[in-house]
């Protein structure tokens, strides 16, 4: 139920933090997003908020954050979470959970403050969703394009 610093430790030193990638799958207990274990049905001491961020970036290069409740089920993002992370993480983070149509991409870079990246899998159209791929990768070039011109990292821009 919380932490193991030492295995974490470990893994930096084994292959390095630049490396790492922290999963941190979250459940809403209450206000709170905790992180969950043992598929997802665990609830551990770990409340996802800005210390707890700050303490884990000195072990990984990037957080993925999976928001449990809404996970596969193309029921909309948890914007909240997604308006956390953008804040709290100096690291970058991609979310993983609920997205249902092309509008989430720019509510989770809107949400993200631009610091966000977004995964679509059950959503997309090629695993049975109505989102339709090639509009996401018009949507990513597009914001790539933007990116070139603002100096922004675009959203998404290593994941197609």
């Amino acid at each position: 139920g919380q932490v193991d610093v030492d295995r974490l430790n470990e893994m930096v030193k084994t292959v390095g933090k630049d490396r790492l990638v922290l999963d941190l799958s979250c459940r809403k207990r209450g206000e709170d997003f905790v992180v969950v274990t043992d598929r997802w049905q665990k609830f551990t001491d770990v409340v996802v908020n800005e210390q707890t961020l700050q303490e884990l970036e000195q072990y990984c290069s990037e957080f993925l954050v999976h928001g449990v409740e809404v996970e596969g089920k193309r029921a909309g993002i948890e914007e909240t979470l997604v308006e956390m992370l953008g804040r709290w993480s100096s690291v970058p983070v991609t979310y993983a959970g609920g997205a249902k149509t092309l509008d989430d991409l720019d509510r989770v870079c809107a949400l993200g403050q631009g610091r966000v990246d977004l995964t679509i899998g059950s959503a997309l159209d090629i695993f049975g969703g109505d989102v339709a791929y090639r509009d996401v990768v018009a949507w990513q070039r597009e914001n790539s394009r933007e990116s070139r011109v603002t100096g922004h990292e675009s959203p998404l821009s290593d994941s197609i």
